[in-house]
């Protein structure tokens, strides 16, 4: 049975006309995009928003829901009607509408600098759900400043619910987080560790034990303890593999 596919979560983007200009910047991309799609566990898509459609979607098991990437590609927008359970797709209407309106008030030289993180569930082809990570960032933009196409990076959610939406620049330590309850962006800053919690992150990230670590920083490893809870503490997270995931999605190792 054909799902007839709600355009609320497309509305906010539309594209009605490219010029030629927007097309020059179009040579060869995909090809740069498939040799990343090959380097990262993550799966990759590009989002096509003139056309509406997924126009590259990676070959990664783990996020088709039992589809294969080619018929992920011809559904589009539609694979998520199908697997995205309904209170989460309202939840990606909130974060669409609400996202490109923050976008359209940044000045346009510095559009390509923001980036969006999200989580919602995807129904697994066993029908469970699992949640994920959506990163999107903008590709190409058109001559009057909107997001002609995007990528997105999904990965498994560090998170225990949906929601988490934050939208971040390249290079500067504030983010702004979406209140869920008023739809409103408020500006936080990233959680910064010191130069010691850092290396004892680090040292986790290379598969070494508490012992390991305390010798390799020359101290007991009741310090390592210490810092590892800080650590906690500042990511907000209940146990390292949290703490690990958080680090490498918000780029802090």
């Amino acid at each position: 049975m054909k799902t007839t596919v709600n355009t609320s979560l497309l509305t906010k983007n539309k594209i009605n006309q490219l010029t030629p200009d927007n097309n020059l910047q179009l040579t060869d991309y995909l090809e740069v995009v498939k040799a990343f799609a090959r380097l990262t566990y993550q799966s990759v898509y590009v989002i096509d928003y003139a056309q509406m459609k997924f126009e590259y979607v990676s070959p990664n098991p783990l996020f088709l829901s039992g589809y294969t990437a080619q018929e992920v590609l011809e559904l589009g927008y539609e694979f998520y009607f199908n697997n995205v359970p309904e209170s989460d797709l309202k939840l990606l209407t909130l974060i669409n509408e609400t996202g490109f309106d923050f976008f359209a008030k940044l000045p346009e030289s510095q559009r390509k600098n923001y980036s969006i993180t999200y989580d919602f569930n995807l129904i697994k082809k066993d029908g469970k759900p699992v949640l994920i990570n959506h990163k999107l960032t903008p590709l190409f933009l058109t001559d009057d400043g909107r997001i002609w196409k995007a990528m997105c990076l999904v990965a498994i959610s560090n998170n225990q619910n949906a929601g988490n939406a934050i939208i971040d620049k390249q290079g500067s330590d504030e983010v702004w987080k979406l209140n869920l309850e008023n739809g409103i962006w408020g500006k936080v800053l990233k959680p910064k560790l010191n130069e010691r919690e850092l290396e004892v992150l680090r040292l986790y990230a290379q598969g070494l034990t508490i012992n390991q670590i305390a010798d390799k920083i020359f101290v007991a490893p009741d310090t390592v303890k210490y810092y590892r809870r800080r650590i906690f503490d500042s990511f907000n997270v209940g146990n390292i593999v949290e703490a690990l995931s958080y680090a490498v999605n918000n780029k802090i190792i």
